[in-house]
């Protein structure tokens, strides 16, 4: 897969160096917040945990990450959760943005930006790296960066380990994340192999909730989250998830002018936030075989989980002659998740074993085929089609509050995007068009049978200058 695309859109790279001036264990959108158009922001207020990126005021649902070329946003809430891939920047060897629709070789679901992750360099030579920050907050980065180099000409391993703590701007907003990268290739003359797995488990207290206006100017560091507890905060008002990922990468030089790539995934999610409510009614939790206990108020500790398998492949095949470049690619992803609630302690009379409250499945399926066309007009002018149609299907069992709502969204998508490239010396004019759909979120869907959300469309029009000298 291209490392980064050319086409006509604004766009800014990042190599190993410049991320390697920033990371100093801060989650990604920190990495990324200086570059055009970036606004970040952090629950904890430090930058590690969760955090949270907008570029061109799109929040991040409509801004769609790839890793090496592999979807990652959340398939059903749309979000990037990069507290579950912790010190992954530092297995990073490069970063596209691109603001605005974008191309489709760097996803399908492309539409108010994209931020596109590569790791899978060729190092030759051996290395071995112990890396170490310490910051405010009693903040903590250490991981340890290692690769075999070049085996009998044709493998290389390289590997991360690392642990990020810090305790967080916010009151009890503590981070506790461990995470790992291995990679394995195989270099033929004309053809390459490459396995990744790597996995992110983290432990934040939650400080989502923001601080009440009333107190900004006396206590800018209140967090409400277990403050329902009386005699003091609920010690493990915690989230807690563990995501890993399979990727199997196959690249073929088929001759002179041919090209194949395609990649395999398997990203496997398991988690939950644990909460602790006072005096709520036990109706609520309880199957109906508990009725005898309907009135009955009391405080409980409750976990809502979900877990869930997200699986799929992409293509492309890439053809170059004389001034020329077309390519032609796609791919389907299936999503599965089950959404579930659970007393673990119920702390109600009589009910001495673990509740599960709620339970729900949802699906969801899309499917993806592009066609890109570059041309070559003149020795300085370029054009760029670029068509993709894509197809969506997800289909929801419930939800926690209505368990017996059924829904399923079918979405059929067309965004077409053509440009201009004019090159001379050092100068570059560009100018593009492009439209982008975007179906509803799993939120969306909860409003009720009789009111279903819409699709989204975006229509965007880009031109712009890029001016490169020795110095800026």
């Amino acid at each position: 897969f291209p490392s980064h695309d050319s086409g006509p859109f604004a766009k800014t790279n990042l190599n190993k160096d410049a991320i390697s001036k920033v990371n100093l264990g801060q989650d990604l959108p920190f990495l990324v917040q200086n570059t055009p158009s970036v606004v970040v922001h952090s629950d904890a207020g430090t930058g590690i945990g969760y955090t949270g990126i907008r570029i061109r005021g799109t929040d991040g649902t409509r801004i769609n990450v790839t890793l090496n070329g592999i979807p990652y946003n959340d398939a059903e809430s749309s979000m990037t959760y990069f507290v579950d891939i912790p010190d992954f920047s530092s297995s990073v060897n490069s970063i596209q943005i691109q603001r605005g629709v974008g191309t489709s070789t760097n996803g399908a679901g492309a539409f108010g930006a994209s931020l596109n992750l590569y790791t899978n360099s060729y190092n030759p030579s051996a290395y071995l790296s112990l890396n170490n920050s310490v910051g405010s907050f009693n903040s903590l980065k250490n991981n340890l960066l290692l690769g075999s180099g070049l085996i009998k000409n044709h493998f290389t391993i390289d590997g991360r380990l690392s642990k990020i703590s810090s305790n967080g701007y916010m009151d009890r907003a503590t981070s506790n994340l461990n995470s790992f990268y291995v990679s394995g290739a195989y270099w033929g003359e004309s053809s390459s192999l490459r396995l990744n797995v790597f996995s992110g488990k983290e432990k934040t207290y939650q400080s989502w909730y923001g601080v009440p206006e009333e107190l900004l100017a006396s206590n800018r560091t209140y967090n409400p989250a277990g403050m329902e507890k009386t005699d003091a905060p609920y010690e493990n008002q915690t989230d807690n998830y563990t995501q890993t990922h399979y990727q199997l990468f196959y690249n073929k030089q088929l001759n002179k002018n041919f090209k194949w790539s395609t990649a395999f995934f398997l990203t496997k999610g398991k988690g939950y936030y644990e909460e602790y409510k006072a005096e709520v009614n036990v109706k609520e939790y309880l199957p109906a075989t508990h009725s005898l206990f309907n009135s009955l108020n009391t405080d409980i500790i409750r976990r809502r989980w979900l877990s869930n398998n997200f699986y799929g492949r992409i293509a492309s095949l890439m053809y170059e002659k004389n001034n020329s470049e077309l390519t032609i690619g796609g791919g389907w992803n299936q999503y599965d998740g089950k959404h579930f609630g659970e007393l673990p302690l119920p702390n109600i009379i009589a009910i001495k074993s673990p509740i599960e409250y709620y339970s729900n499945t949802a699906t969801k399926k899309d499917y993806t085929l592009y066609t890109k066309w570059q041309y070559k007009l003149t020795q300085q002018l370029k054009s760029f089609i670029d068509l993709q149609y894509r197809k969506v299907t997800h289909k929801m069992n419930g939800f926690d509050k209505t368990p017996h709502l059924i829904t399923q969204g079918n979405f059929d998508f067309f965004n077409p995007k053509v440009g201009l490239n004019y090159t001379l010396n050092n100068t570059n004019f560009y100018t593009s068009f492009a439209i982008a759909n975007k179906e509803p979120n799993r939120d969306d869907y909860e409003t009720g049978s009789l009111q279903q959300p819409k699709k989204e469309i975006l229509y965007d029009w880009e031109s712009g200058i890029q001016k490169k000298f020795k110095q800026y």
